[in-house]
Order: structure tokens, then C-alpha cells, then sequence
């Protein structure tokens, strides 16, 4: 517990998945947080690195039973002001549609301290598992990262998104990966370069490719939803496994290899 009152809230960014992402700086804030308020999309198995936290989960995720976002909130002021340490768990980096911005409002208006840790965000983790730069240069010169789903509920302008150029990392668009890509193909050619990989950079990770016109397809074929990154542009033409229309990953192993940090290794260094 913090000394007086003096509690504060630190978001950190758990990653894709995979705990040998994480930052060492977001292993030593676990080791001394008082409460963990946990999203759904993150490893459950990174609540080991906080054994004396309270932990409660605040699950979000399109399409289910969501904690809502207010309640949430309130939970960070009210602990933070017992003069505890609430560490707010977020997948992927919490500052790229993690909501972020409205919680460090809240937070910042109610007079509660407040950090962020970094971390991988989910397209980045998709990128690895391909073997793809998303910004290579000899294809674009950069990458927009955008969600299918605005708060309104509308879509994104998909053709003036096109017509940059950039490789587009796409969040939250299963649901709407046929109409988005037939869109996007009134800007770009059919044969542009896709993939979908789902549970990116976790042991469930799966991921296939193809063309603009073909990936919906591939996706559904392969039972591909949500969670998933859609990658879209010449750069995705990069993947080491591209020459074929589409293929599938088998799951990759959260198993410590050579070079990796196991649970324990992070525990000793917190």
C-alpha cells in the first residue's frame, strides 16, 4: 500500500498476448500494485506477477457483456484515493484504441495521479508473425492505424484512407472485413496485398493472406473473427509465405526458448 494518501493509477500495456512481450517496467508496476483491474483480452496468467494485488475484472470487447466504461472509472478513483496503487491492464498498448484518452480525463480531473507504460500493440505483433515491415520503403511511407468501428458508429472514409497509400492496420473489422474490403477496392487494386491474423502474437495466434479481393474469403474459410489485425498494402506482399493464396499457422507456443524471458526470469527482475 501507498504511504498516506497518496495513491495513484498506472495504465500499463500488456501486449498481444505472448507475457515475454511485456516491458520489464510494466513487470516491476505489477510487483507493486494493490489492485489490477484486468481486461478481457489480456493473458490471464499475467495476475502472477501481481500475487498481493486485488484483482478485478472490467472486460470490454464489441459484441458481448462489456464492464461499462464509467463504472470503470469510478473503480480507479475510489481505490487510488484509499491511497492504494490501481494498475489498469489493457492488451496491446493502451494508448492505441484502449480508450486511454477518456480515463486519463477522468483520472486527471478527479485529481489522481496517473502514468502509463507502453507496449505492442496487436498490428505490430501481426507484422512479426507474417515476417513483414509495415513502413517498407521500396512500398510506403507509412502506416495508418485505424478502427473499422467509429463511436458513432459509422465507418471510416475507406477510399480517402486508400489513396495515401500507407499500409493500413485495420482493428475491429471482422465483423465488417467483406464490405470494408469492397470499399477499399473502389481505391485500390483487387490484387493489393492482405492478411488477417487473429489472436496476434498469443499461443493462439493464426493468420492468413491473400488479395484485397480473396482475403474476406481466405478469413472465413479458416474461421478467422475477432480478435483480429487486417493488413492492407504492397508491404504485406513482403510475407515470406506470400507466393501462395492464402495459409494458415499452426498456434505458436508460449514455451521459453533460447533468449526468452520466462514468468519467473520477469518476477526476479521486478
Amino acid at each position: 500500500m501507498m504511504t498516506g494518501n497518496e495513491g495513484k493509477v498506472t495504465l500499463v500495456s500488456a501486449g498481444p498476448g505472448d507475457l515475454d512481450l511485456l516491458t520489464l517496467k510494466a513487470a516491476k508496476v505489477l510487483a507493486s500494485a494493490d489492485v489490477v483491474l484486468l481486461d478481457d483480452l489480456v493473458n490471464p496468467e499475467i495476475v502472477t506477477l501481481a500475487p498481493q494485488a486485488r484483482v478485478i475484472r472490467v472486460g470490454k470487447r464489441g459484441g458481448c457483456r462489456s464492464t461499462p466504461q464509467a463504472f470503470i472509472e469510478r473503480l480507479m478513483q475510489r481505490y487510488a484515493r484509499r491511497g492504494l496503487h490501481v494498475v489498469r491492464v489493457k492488451g496491446g498498448d493502451a494508448l492505441l484504441f484502449g480508450r486511454a484518452g477518456e480515463e486519463l480525463a477522468a483520472l486527471r480531473n478527479a485529481g489522481v495521479s496517473v502514468d502509463i507504460v507502453n507496449g505492442v500493440s496487436s498490428a505490430f505483433a501481426a507484422a512479426a508473425g507474417l515476417g513483414v515491415s509495415l513502413t517498407h520503403r521500396d512500398h510506403c511511407q507509412g502506416v495508418i492505424f485505424v478502427t473499422a468501428h467509429l463511436r458513432d458508429h459509422s465507418e471510416p472514409d475507406w477510399q480517402a484512407l486508400a489513396a495515401t497509400g500507407m499500409t493500413l492496420a485495420i482493428y475491429m473489422g471482422m465483423s465488417r472485413i467483406e464490405s470494408l474490403c469492397a470499399t477499399l477496392v473502389g481505391a485500390l487494386p483487387t490484387a493489393t496485398p492482405a492478411a488477417v491474423v487473429q489472436w496476434a502474437g498469443s499461443a493462439n495466434e493464426r493468420r492468413v493472406a491473400g488479395t484485397l479481393d480473396t482475403i474476406a474469403d481466405h478469413a472465413r474459410a479458416a474461421g478467422l473473427g475477432s480478435p483480429a489485425i487486417i493488413l492492407v498494402g504492397n508491404a504485406i506482399g513482403e510475407a515470406a509465405s506470400f507466393a501462395t493464396a492464402s495459409f494458415a499457422i499452426s498456434p505458436a507456443s508460449f514455451g521459453v526458448h533460447s533468449g526468452e524471458a520466462s514468468i519467473e526470469d520477469l518476477r526476479r527482475r521486478a
